[in-house]
């Protein structure tokens, strides 16, 4: 196993039992609202100290990017660790069981090593690029739908950024005529594990943080899926704007897409 892949299993573990263990006792989760329609708890927070630790006492020198605490430079600025500690906060904190806990390092800009886990089903999926990706040591393909007839499709609604609702709206929309269904879970990086893992065909959302999608996008695409903007492009690592799945899914999502795109979402 990768070196960095070991340490990202052993700090997302710990910090998946930390958040099944404040799952059960929801009196002691204290929540603040950091954004519009935004929250955070002390067990992101809790979760996040807890996996900085791990990392540090292996990669003292490693960068690390994380959702709540932002950047913290290390002496290596080629070698970042991107960490969403707890990535479907919302559905936490009204005890839907549906969030995980992502991390990715990047070497030099080039995710490297992906882990995503589950804590509720004990689903950890993992990838290391070039090696493929696994889900419990078993390996991922990703779906082999030839496009959207039959097909379920995953999103995420804007909800960060409504003022893109009616094109997102209209999307969905066009899509809902062509794909079978949609599924709409509230955590973008088991959305991207999903597509990984076959267990839905496609996805895209608009506006995602580099830490809601830096570790499903290296499982997509290691599973044999592909990752692009809403135009085809790489713009996503800026945008947060993403389209995920199987080769042919992913092109006939663009295809809908591209006449309902407002100029913002073009980027």
């Amino acid at each position: 196993m990768h070196p960095m892949l070991n340490i990202a299993v052993r700090a997302a573990r710990k910090a998946g039992n930390l958040i099944a263990k404040n799952y059960e006792t929801p009196d002691a989760v204290e929540t603040s609202q950091k954004g519009s329609n935004d929250f955070v708890t002390n067990v992101d927070r809790d979760a996040e100290r807890l996996i900085i630790e791990v990392i540090r006492k292996s990669y003292p020198q490693h960068t690390i990017i994380t959702e709540e605490s932002g950047e913290l430079a290390g002496e290596d600025k080629d070698v970042q660790w991107v960490i969403d500690p707890l990535d479907g906060t919302t559905n936490f904190i009204k005890r839907f069981p549906h969030f995980a806990v992502s991390i990715a390092v990047r070497v030099k800009g080039r995710t490297e090593v992906a882990v995503v886990y589950d804590p509720m089903r004990n689903e950890l999926f993992s990838a290391a690029r070039g090696q493929g990706a696994q889900l419990n040591g078993y390996r991922l393909r990703s779906s082999t739908a030839r496009d959207l007839d039959g097909a379920i499709l995953a999103t995420g609604f804007p909800f960060k950024a409504k003022q893109h609702s009616v094109p997102f709206i209209n999307v969905v929309s066009k899509l809902f005529t062509q794909c079978a269904d949609f599924r709409r879970t509230g955590s973008a990086a088991l959305d991207l594990a999903y597509v990984a893992a076959g267990r839905t065909d496609g996805y895209f959302e608009i506006g995602l943080k580099p830490w809601d999608f830096a570790g499903g996008e290296l499982l997509v695409r290691e599973a044999g899926g592909l990752v692009t903007d809403f135009t085809g492009g790489h713009g996503y690592l800026q945008s947060g704007n993403l389209v995920a799945g199987n080769p042919r899914v992913v092109r006939a999502i663009l295809a809908s897409m591209r006449d309902e795109l407002s100029e913002a979402l073009k980027r």
